[in-house]
Order: C-alpha cells, then structure tokens, then sequence
C-alpha cells in the first residue's frame, strides 16, 4: 500500500443537490431542491446522468427526493467522514483538516499536527476558507455491493443530522448499520438567517412504508445470511479504518479542484453564490453593510415576536 495515499472507498457516482452553472464567465454553485445522482463524468454541460437516477425518477411522482440505500460499513464514522477542511482556492489542495481539537496542515516542512480551535476561533481559517466538510458513501442498488455513491456537504444540519441518524441507528440494531435497508431523505426548514425561505438538508430514515421493527429484523436476517456464506464484515471495516488512516487527508488533487469549485466558489456578488451546490447554505453570507445591517434587523424582528 502506497504511503500517503488514503486508500477509500471505489466510488462509482456522485448524489448532489445542486450543480454548478456557469454565468458571467464564472462557474458558481446553484441550489436545487432535490437529489440528482450522476456519474463520474462530466462534459460542458454538467455532470452526467447515472442511470440509477432516470431508475428511482420511474419510482417516484414528482422531485426526487428520497433515495433507498444500504451502507458498506457498520462503524458510523467509516460511512460519514466530517472534519473542519481548508482547500487552496487556487490550486484545489487540501491545505488543513481538523476536528476542533487537532488539525493536520501543509506547510514548506511537511505535513504538521497542530492544535484545532475550529473556524471561528482560528487565524489560519479567517476569510472562510474554513468549513465543515462532509462525505457519505452509500450503496444504490445491488448491481455492485462495494462500489458506492458519494454525497459531499459543507452543511452543518446535512452532517449533524446524518451523524445522530447513523450512531442512533447503529445503536438500536447492534451494531448491524451495514444490513439496515435505509433511505437518504430531503427535508426543508426555514430560519431567520436564512431569511424564512426553505433550505434543505439530507436526512436518513427507514424506507417508505416500513416500521423500524421490520427493518431491524431484515438487518438480522440479511446478518445471518452474510456469516453463513463467510461475509466478513469485521475484516471489510478495518480494512477501510486502515486505508482512511494511510493518508494525511482523504481527497485527491483532482478530486479536491472539484470540491473547490462546488464549496469554495469565488468572491462573487450574484446571489446564487450563497453556499455549496451539495447543500442547503446553513448561514447565507451577508454582503457589505447592507447585508449586515438586514440580517440584524431580522434577528431583531424574530425576537420581538
């Protein structure tokens, strides 16, 4: 195994809720208010179009908005990774990666361990080049049970709800994560940051139509199925443990310039650039006095009622 390398997951699509459109000769991040699931390719036009997409589109009336999925890994943390990430805008280089205690940065030396104070309360991380930094893999249908889709996030509530929802749902099957039938699941709320218009985030539930009961019981079905044949989900989770563990930090220089582009768009007035294309934009960022002074003045209001 290559040192340096983070050996993770085969990836064989991506699930966004957004995409990046090109105006005024910028390519700036769009908001969207369902999931669209493409392939690792993509032309002038966007990202291609898995066909699992055009499948699930069959299946429901109207956006898509859920997606049944399975995952590789009974350990939450090998399915969900989060951390606090700073990319180069300039070069799509991962440049620090933290978890609010410890960090790894780039510098002229080499790679540093140093002290994690999170976004707000670091130097290093002023501008917002900072940000929570989300990545889930799941399983799509059964045509390749190892190769899964990937949804990245910068969303506080898509990360904070999908860890709560993968630990919880670990906990009350016993540790049988990867044997749950599940389903990713869109869901809109409405702040005052977000000046009372519906954002989305990813939330996971059990599928449509089924209680929790039923689905543990399959999970410990589908269990005993997996041993009986010498499926050994013990070894496949530390295998993945070690691969994340052999490299520094987890996205690849082409993987990282795409990242960059969706989450880190360039310093731009247009109101579509207000977060990440993979995410509901948690805090729109205000622009200028003007934005400032609006936002407090809808703080103002949401506490006099």
């Amino acid at each position: 195994m290559l040192k340096g390398l983070a050996i993770t997951p085969p990836v064989i699509g991506r699930i966004s809720i957004g995409r990046v459109v090109e105006k005024n000769g910028k390519r700036l991040p769009e908001k969207d208010d369902q999931f669209t699931i493409t392939t690792q390719v993509q032309n002038r036009d966007g990202w291609l179009l898995h066909p699992a997409d055009a499948e699930l589109r069959k299946a429901n009336t109207g956006k898509l908005r859920s997606i049944p999925v399975r995952f590789l890994f009974n350990d939450p943390d090998l399915n969900l990774r989060a951390e606090y990430s700073c990319f180069d805008r300039e070069t799509g280089r991962p440049v620090c990666v933290g978890n609010g205690e410890t960090c790894r940065r780039a510098g002229d030396t080499g790679i540093e361990e140093l002290p994690c104070p999170s976004p707000d309360g670091c130097a290093f991380a002023q501008g917002g080049a900072c940000k929570p930094y989300g990545r889930l893999n799941v399983l799509i249908g059964e045509d390749d049970e190892l190769g899964s889709f990937i949804f990245r996030t910068t969303s506080y509530n898509s990360i904070r709800t999908l860890a709560a929802r993968l630990h919880y749902f670990s906990a009350v099957s016993g540790n049988l994560l990867a044997c749950l039938p599940l389903e990713l699941k869109l869901r809109g709320k409405s702040t005052t940051q977000s000046y009372r218009s519906a954002i989305y985030y990813v939330d996971l539930g059990v599928r449509s139509g089924r209680t929790l009961e039923a689905t543990i019981t399959e999970a410990h079905e589908l269990d005993a199925r997996r041993k009986a044949s010498g499926f050994d989900q013990a070894a496949l989770d530390a295998a993945a443990r070690a691969g994340f563990g052999n490299g520094a930090f987890e996205d690849s220089i082409e993987e990282s310039a795409a990242v960059t582009e969706e989450f880190y768009p360039p310093e731009s007035g247009s109101e579509n650039c207000q977060g990440d294309s993979n995410a509901e934009s948690d805090e729109p960022p205000a622009s200028g006095l003007r934005g400032k002074l609006e936002q407090r003045a809808a703080l103002l209001g949401e506490k006099a009622t």
